[in-house]
């Protein structure tokens, strides 16, 4: 077999699964990130400091372990971008940490949050403005605030932070084929998405900082999370695949049980996180729910989304429960427990394989992978033992896979979705929009709309840059 159709019959096995059906066998898809350091014999800090090494990981561990899909790079934060930027909240292997732990995120202390509590309503106003004016100041030391003197440095930033994040995305596209051309394996996912409440207390506010102001002034936060609906919604469907094969992957951190209240998941949470899973889907885009943490107290609300619209990756949850309470619905993925990875033997990991294949899998709509992205500790016979599992059990006598249709059908007739929010959005994917550009404009003597294309097009550019920032890095 040719790697081009072993990618289509990939392909086909793995679209087949995502759609919540039964295809020949499992797919395996592991969220392999600085595992591939150790699997290729790099350091952490080789692979999040050269993005071409954790390419290179990425293809090797593909090519070696003959899994169906993989992302191009789990170790998705590029360290050396987020220093040509100057990002604060970073910790980088082999400068603040030891060469061999993987970057961390770090939360800011209260006296230096990223949004001050009285900020809301500059936020709200003009969220990109605010990421352009207020925020990124904070979280770049080089970037001067507004109203002082530009320095050399303040400049650098952005040419840096724009040319290199430019580099790094243009990368990606060679990458994928690389994939598809040297061993057949689809790559797994395509564009980025958060939840605004997420955003909130992830990159602005902070925890502490989110957790005060839902007591203090819950309809400021509200507010907030409604203004950055159209511009995560933006960034998702922008990113994402064109043909709506594979999935959306949105990365659930801090909108659960116990970390905020039921109350406030039904009130903030998720009015303002369904109908943007709503439209995507009405586009024909599926979503990754990557459910960090246990969101099994959630899971009756998530059957309120349209069949097939998401799929469900189980980390701390109870996969059996989530089965029973999801499985008709959707696609499951995960639940492979990381410590059994890292630390059990291979006849361990086998057993919990084959019990999660006989219990959910049986009917299809199962797609094999961790619990959580597998980092160093993962040993590389445990990562073997899971693939042999599921190509020993994980096989459908009655399976059969679809042929691809160009995108997914929706089924039943769109939902509400976003209804006018896009379009009511202040400057969404624009930071200034044609209407303030042209007054600043001589008199137009040529073709107006081409003037109008390129400056739209041009100045998307720079809308990209800050909220990719914001989500991405």
């Amino acid at each position: 077999m040719t790697m081009e159709l072993l990618y289509q019959e990939r392909l086909k096995r793995y679209v087949t699964a995502l759609r919540n059906g039964k295809p020949d066998r499992i797919p395996i898809r592991p969220f392999v990130a600085e595992f591939v350091a150790r699997y290729a014999g790099y350091t952490c800090q080789e692979v999040a400091h050269d993005y071409t090494k954790a390419f290179e990981g990425a293809c090797k561990c593909a090519a070696d372990y003959d899994w169906d899909a993989v992302v191009a790079n789990m170790v998705y934060v590029w360290t050396g971008l987020t220093n040509a930027i100057g990002l604060n909240y970073y910790a980088t292997p082999g400068i603040q940490m030891g060469q061999d732990t993987g970057f961390q995120y770090l939360e800011p202390p209260e006296e230096r949050v990223h949004m001050r509590a009285d900020e809301y309503d500059a936020l709200i106003d003009d969220p990109t403005a605010f990421l352009y004016n207020t925020w990124l100041p904070r979280v770049v030391d080089d970037v001067v605030p507004i109203g002082e003197p530009s320095t050399y440095k303040n400049n650098l930033s952005f040419v840096r932070g724009a040319m290199n994040m430019l580099h790094y995305f243009q990368a990606f596209g060679p990458q994928v084929e690389r994939l598809r051309r040297e061993s057949g394996t689809v790559s797994a996912i395509a564009g980025i998405f958060k939840a605004p409440f997420d955003i909130i207390g992830d990159k602005l506010r902070g925890y502490v900082g989110l957790t005060e102001d839902m007591f203090i002034q819950p309809d400021k936060v509200l507010k907030a999370c409604e203004a950055l609906m159209p511009h995560l919604y933006n960034v998702a469907l922008t990113s994402s695949d064109p043909a709506g094969l594979v999935p959306i992957g949105f990365w659930m951190h801090r909108g659960c049980v116990p970390f905020i209240k039921p109350d406030q998941f039904d009130s903030h949470y998720w009015p303002t996180l369904k109908p943007i899973i709503e439209q995507l889907w009405n586009e024909r885009r599926q979503t990754l729910f990557y459910a960090e943490g246990d969101w099994g107290y959630h899971l009756d609300t998530f059957r309120e989304l349209p069949d097939r619209s998401i799929v469900y990756h189980v980390d701390r949850g109870n996969i059996f429960d989530t089965h029973r309470k999801l499985g008709d619905k959707f696609c499951l993925s995960g639940a492979v427990s990381n410590v059994t990875l890292a630390y059990g033997s291979p006849e361990d990991v086998r057993a919990e394989c084959k019990k999660i294949i006989d219990e959910v899998a049986r009917d299809g709509g199962y797609i094999m992978d961790a619990s959580a992205i597998m980092q160093n500790d993962t040993k590389p016979e445990n990562l073997r033992a899971l693939t042999e599992a599921t190509r020993e059990y994980g096989v459908y006598a009655d399976g059969h896979s679809l042929e691809i249709d160009a995108q997914p059908p929706i089924g039943d007739e769109k939902r509400p979705g976003m209804g006018d929010r896009v379009e009511k959005g202040r400057h969404v994917g624009l930071c200034v929009p044609w209407s303030e550009k042209e007054k600043s404009l001589p008199p137009i003597r040529g073709d107006r709309d081409v003037i109008k294309n390129i400056w739209e097009q041009t100045d998307a550019m720079a809308n990209m840059y800050i909220w990719q920032i914001l989500l991405s890095f």
